[in-house]
C-alpha cells in the first residue's frame, strides 16, 4: 500500500467540505477557529480512550484500537480543514516540518 499523503487528505476534505458547504459554512480563516475548537474536542476523545481503556487495550483489542484510530482520523480531518481554511499547501507544511525537525535534532 502506498503512503497516504497530506495532498490526498486535503483533496478528500475539500470534497467533504464542498458537499456540506451550505450546512457547514465553507472554508475561510474565520471558520478555522471553530475547526480548531472541534479538533480539541476530538483530541480529548483520543485522550479519553487512552485514559479509560489504556495503552495495552489500544495495542491488543481490535475494537478499542479501531475506535482509537477513528478518533485520530477525526483529529486529522479537522487539522486538514484548518490547513484548507488558511490555504496551506502540503509543500508548505512539508518544508516547515522538515526545518522544525532539523532544529529539534540539534536542540538537546
Amino acid at each position: 500500500m502506498a503512503d497516504f499523503t497530506f495532498a490526498e487528505m486535503l483533496g478528500m476534505q475539500r470534497e467533504l467540505q464542498e458537499k456540506y458547504r451550505e450546512k457547514w459554512g465553507g472554508l475561510s480563516p474565520k471558520i478555522a477557529r471553530n475547526q480548531l475548537l472541534w479538533m480539541y474536542g476530538e483530541m480529548a476523545e483520543v485522550g479519553d480512550i487512552i485514559k479509560k481503556k489504556g495503552e495495552q487495550a489500544i495495542m491488543e483489542d481490535t475494537e478499542v484500537r479501531a475506535h482509537f484510530v477513528e478518533e485520530l482520523c477525526d483529529v486529522l480531518m479537522y487539522f486538514n480543514d484548518i490547513m484548507l481554511c488558511f490555504d496551506i499547501a502540503p509543500e508548505e507544511l512539508e518544508k516547515t516540518y522538515r526545518e522544525k525537525h532539523q532544529r529539534n535534532m540539534k536542540r538537546w
